[in-house]
């Protein structure tokens, strides 16, 4: 039986009874009310933790599928998506911009949805969705061709769909919506195109704008429909005309705090990726040539669209590690309100809630080549002979120096969202480990071709793994565990108060292990490499777990020699879903 015992107000207890529409209420307590998760990461603050506890350590072993859902049709590439569960309904976004209602009980599709995605649309990483939200009457969701849509939650009918940016110019979106106080808010995808990173936010009943807010300095955001204030201040951290094409994606989507009230969104890779064009010419006196606000964590007001404050992981980035990894909303053993963020340099970050500050980083993964360490005010202290070299100085002008440094432009972690458990006061933390040889060469803008300036090739740090699991305590830094894996991790990972982490391997596992020691206690294979976030809810009474089952995304892609270590993997489009009888839940 489960433990966890909490006190809820009456009015989320009738609107739960009646299930007649998601509120706000309902969103902001969504780990705590266990038989419905509406948001993605299981609650805004994406600590991804369950306080479910009828699957445990000792009876997970006798956890059996329920049933299975094909996605069908030959759209079987990367499935990335976290399910949502509402009266009795799972939303399961696919490929190529899908949507699917299933009943819970028995597996049996309802309705689906098929965006109807023009000729020409310029995806980075793979066709991949991650999800939608619940709001109302509603489910949102991204499309490819960088648009939202609102769909009926019971027939799958559009209500409104709004264009995001212009799908010609590179721009995409594949993360899944954040809800707060009524507004749908967005971010965008496409940073290797030299477009802008922007946050966008609008009502959810009728999809009207409600304010923008660009990431790269010198971008004038709006409000209400008229302009409102600059980000940041132009030409103070970029050259010249270049934050015009400055990249700065946030593709990765959001989290909220409640407790200060504010969005925090990531900006991804300044572009081009050649480092030394964003930095060459006469700065204005006093320009720090950081590239603001890309490679960042931002801070965001969500009512005004306001930035409150900023932390840059990685300022010059000149090897593509992302600045858009989830942050973490948690506190730690001494009670103190903090923000977890496992950067794609290969740091993680503990930052205050309060305003952003940096309060520690720490290495999680073994070899980090860039930067030999932070120092106290969170900026990194880079090894310069680690930079890719300048194209202009070389004798043929056509390629800068090669360096092979660690972990590669996939990063120590990449979108694959990890796990806080408030049973350990852990994170765990899916990374790989592996590096890349790149050099940097001449590249000019041309609105929808990729502006990178760069050329690289991915290789394995170790013979005997990639991917690796860690319990990272937050407080320290210290690694508690690792779980090694030898083809590369990029799925979710799940906590529960049963004391167990859930993820899946591109092998095809879908394994739980022991939040304490890391040893594997139940284990099933699904047929297709695992690169979705696993779910767990309560219904009548018997605990649940899901998990899509795909292979694809960005490693089979991009992934060099890597790429070849994994291409015996199978694609798929499979949602597993498990239950533990209650006639085995006491079983040991």
């Amino acid at each position: 039986m489960n433990k966890f015992i909490t006190i809820v107000t009456a009015s989320i207890l009738s609107a739960t009874a009646a299930h007649a529409q998601v509120t706000e209420e309902m969103i902001a307590n969504d780990q705590i009310m266990t038989d419905q998760i509406v948001t993605n990461g299981m609650g805004r603050a994406l600590q991804r933790y369950s306080p479910l506890d009828t699957i445990n350590k000792d009876n997970v072993k006798n956890l059996v599928p329920a049933w299975a859902f094909s996605l069908g049709g030959e759209k079987q590439r990367g499935q990335e998506t976290q399910p949502l569960i509402y009266d009795g309904v799972m939303y399961i976004t696919g490929s190529y911009s899908r949507l699917y209602a299933i009943d819970v009980m028995t597996g049996e599709e309802l309705w689906q949805y098929d965006a109807r995605l023009p000729e020409g649309i310029l995806p980075c990483c793979d066709v991949v969705n991650r999800g939608g939200a619940i709001y109302g009457d509603k489910i949102f969701f991204g499309t490819l061709d960088a648009r939202i849509v609102a769909l009926d939650l019971k027939t799958g009918d559009v209500v409104w769909r709004d264009q995001i940016a212009d799908y010609k110019a590179g721009y995409s979106y594949t993360a899944a919506p954040l809800i707060v106080d009524g507004l749908v808010i967005t971010g965008n995808s496409g940073g290797e195109f030299g477009i802008i990173g922007e946050v966008q936010a609008r009502d959810a009943e009728t999809g009207d704008m409600v304010w923008t807010r660009p990431v790269i300095e010198g971008h004038m955001g709006t409000l209400n429909g008229e302009e409102s204030t600059m980000t940041g201040t132009l030409n103070a951290t970029w050259p010249g005309d270049m934050w015009k094409t400055g990249g700065g994606a946030t593709w990765l989507g959001g989290s909220y705090d409640a407790d200060t009230d504010t969005l925090v969104f990531g900006a991804g890779n300044p572009a081009p990726w050649n480092s030394h064009l964003r930095n060459a010419g006469t700065p204005v006196e006093g320009n720090t040539g950081d590239n603001l606000y890309a490679a960042s964590r931002i801070g965001i007001d969500p009512h005004t669209g306001e930035i409150k404050w900023h932390f840059q992981t990685t300022p010059r980035e000149g090897w593509d590690y992302d600045g858009v990894n989830e942050v973490v909303a948690y506190e730690d053993r001494a009670g103190n309100k903090r923000f977890g963020t496992a950067d794609r340099n290969g740091f993680f970050y503990v930052l205050n809630r309060e305003d952003g500050a940096f309060v520690s980083a720490k290495p999680f993964v073994k070899d980090i080549t860039w930067a030999s360490g932070i120092d106290d005010t969170g900026r990194p202290i880079f090894n310069e002979d680690n930079r890719p070299g300048d194209p202009s100085a070389a004798t043929d002008g056509n390629k800068g120096e090669v360096v092979f440094s660690s972990p590669s432009f996939l990063g120590g972690k990449n979108w694959m969202p990890m796990a806080f458990s408030q049973k350990t006061g852990n994170f765990y933390v899916p990374s790989n480990e592996w590096g890349m040889d790149i050099w940097n060469e001449p590249i000019t803008y041309k609105k929808g071709a990729a502006y990178l300036g760069s050329g690289f090739t991915i290789k394995p740090n170790y013979e005997d793994h990639i991917g690796s699991l860690k319990a990272i305590d937050p407080d320290t830094g210290e690694w508690k565990w690792e779980y090694k894996n030898d083809a590369p991790l990029w799925g979710g990972v799940m906590t529960t108060g049963g004391g167990l982490v859930f993820f899946g391997t591109p092998e095809g596992k879908f394994l739980a292990l022991d939040d304490e020691t890391g040893e594997t206690v139940w284990s099933f294979q699904t047929g297709s490499g695992i690169v979705g976030q696993p779910v767990t809810w309560e219904q009548d009474g018997e605990q649940y777990v899901s998990v899509i089952s795909g292979w694809g995304g960005a490693v089979p892609l991009w992934g060099g020699d890597v790429a070849k270590k994994v291409s015996y993997l199978n694609q798929g489009g499979m949602v597993w879903t498990f239950r533990l009888p209650r006639d085995l839940a006491m079983i040991k």
